[in-house]
């Protein structure tokens, strides 16, 4: 076949792709949870490995940076040789991987053990939902995509309920040992159930390999220059972040030269692919933070133990899976532009609910739990509309990367709002007073440092409700028309058959 000719892709429906969905429901729990679950887990964790700030901020960050970058590399390369191999591929790796964090002897080790997670994770975050859109028919399609988006944000939003409650009953180890069993039955699962790729005759494609190295150096300069106390002399972040902006306009240049580049920015050619991708950032941004600042401020400050700080942000979890299935039962029926901005509207006013109730003075615990499930019902009527938005505006074959840059830019988004509220959280402490802020050791904190903690707090509590803010205005400019797909009247054992141009 001539590269100008079109290629056939014949996407096969699964008998039971609702099986499928259940598999993969199970990788992405233990994907995510491993993410979250350490931010209460913390403090234990740097007292019972003797870790210093710089180590305990890697253990957190090291998972976020590794997986961030190779979610754009797996997303291109799933498209190159297909996203099963890579899935079960990127399950295996974070089986093991978890397995090595159980018997980490030192905070060195589980670094590295963390850093090995974090590459099978991309693979996972990257093919998942390009899989459930292989499988599933038109029909069913965006609800299966909102519930796989809820999936993933509740396994955000329990992860520091499971990594409280394991610490709290195994030490720092909990957390794995809980995640370690989860990825050894996706991996079996997902061997029988999910279906092979489907069959693609395509050109041959390159990978772009100097493309992942700009993206992974960016990343990681970006995170270098967020938080000061991992780049040295106190002038380092400037230039780690001047870097990073070079760096940035060098990537982009080198994407727009490339024919087949690491992110295909073709893509934002359509307005809607680019709105769907900003708000995703900024709503990943602001939600994702929000167990470390209550578990910060519960257990630095208030004394709480690691259980008790994963339950007060249950309510998160409770708001995403109620809002989560209300939009799927509406998301054919109101524009995404609608549900998203209600969303991002829920998610400014828990924030900015949250952050006035962070004082030093006793709160009821049911108002914090309401401004907390305001978050979470945010959450859950953002991610349905705009997943599914997603998915059925791009080309199937470029599925795979639209979503591995979705995912991606999520991540980006949990990275940044994880280091910000890190890197705001020690202003003006000590080196002593920063370590026992981490550790969760309120006895050596003296009056003074507990009230500026409870105040950096309290202004990244208003960062985050200021970008939620803005994430309402990016919203209000996706087109009022829904996302909708022709459906194609087959029979269930045909293929559906979909023409890309090369």
């Amino acid at each position: 076949m001539t590269d100008d000719l079109a290629v056939d892709v014949a996407v096969q429906r699964h008998s039971r792709p609702w099986l499928v969905f259940a598999t993969t429901s199970i990788g992405v729990l233990a994907v995510f949870i491993s993410m979250s679950g350490l931010t209460v887990a913390l403090p234990t964790l740097t007292r019972e490995l003797s870790a210093t700030p710089a180590q305990s901020t890697w253990i957190v960050l090291g998972y976020m940076v590794v997986t961030t970058a190779l979610i754009l590399v797996f997303g291109r390369l799933a498209d190159i040789v297909g996203r099963r191999p890579l899935y079960l591929g990127g399950l295996a790796v974070f089986a093991v991987a978890s397995a090595a964090c159980v018997f980490a002897p030192s905070a060195e080790w589980l670094i590295v053990a963390r850093i090995l997670q974090g590459v099978g994770a991309g693979a996972v975050v990257t093919n998942n939902t390009a899989l459930l859109t292989d499988v599933f028919p038109t029909h069913l399609l965006g609800r299966a995509l909102g519930w796989n988006a809820t999936v993933a944000a509740l396994g955000q939003v329990v992860g520091p309920l499971i990594g409280g409650a394991a610490t709290a009953l195994l030490g720092w180890h909990g957390l794995f040992l809980v995640v370690t069993p989860l990825a050894v039955i996706a991996t079996v699962t997902s061997v029988l159930v999910i279906p092979r790729s489907p069959r693609v005759r395509r050109r041959r494609e390159h990978f772009d390999v100097v493309g992942a190295l700009l993206s992974t150096t960016l990343l990681t300069g970006i995170v270098l220059a967020l938080t000061p106390g991992l780049s040295g002399p106190a002038w380092m972040p400037f230039v780690y972040g001047t870097g990073s902006m070079v760096l940035a306009v060098v990537m982009v240049a080198w994407f727009v030269r490339r024919s087949e580049p690491l992110i295909d920015l073709t893509l934002f050619r359509d307005r809607r692919v680019g709105i769907i991708m900003v708000a995703a950032l900024l709503t990943a941004v602001t939600t994702y933070a929000v167990p470390l600042i209550i578990s910060l401020f519960e257990q630095a400050a208030e004394g709480t133990s690691p259980f008790v700080a994963g339950i007060l942000v249950m309510p998160v979890a409770l708001g995403t899976v109620l809002a989560a299935s209300v939009a799927g039962s509406v998301v054919n029926r109101y524009s995404p532009r609608t549900l998203m901005a209600i969303g991002l509207v829920l998610i400014t006013m828990g924030l900015g609910g949250m952050t006035l109730l962070l004082t030093p003075d006793s709160t009821p615990r049911w108002a914090s739990a309401l401004c907390l499930a305001l978050i979470g019902m945010g959450i859950g009527l953002f991610m349905t509309p705009s997943t599914s938005a997603l998915m059925l505006t791009v080309d199937p074959q470029r599925r795979g990367i639209a979503n591995g840059l979705r995912s991606m830019l999520q991540n980006v988004g949990n990275l940044l709002g994880t280091a910000l509220i890190l890197s705001i959280a020690t202003i003006g402490l000590g080196a002593s007073a920063r370590e026992a802020t981490y550790a969760g050791a309120t006895d050596s904190l003296g009056a003074a440092d507990i009230g500026v903690l409870i105040g950096n707090l309290r202004w990244g509590g208003l960062v985050l409700t200021v970008v939620a803010a803005i994430g309402v205005l990016v919203c209000l400019m996706f087109p009022r028309t829904p996302v909708t797909v022709t459906p194609v009247d087959l029979d269930d054992d045909d293929p559906i058959s979909v023409k890309e141009p090369v």
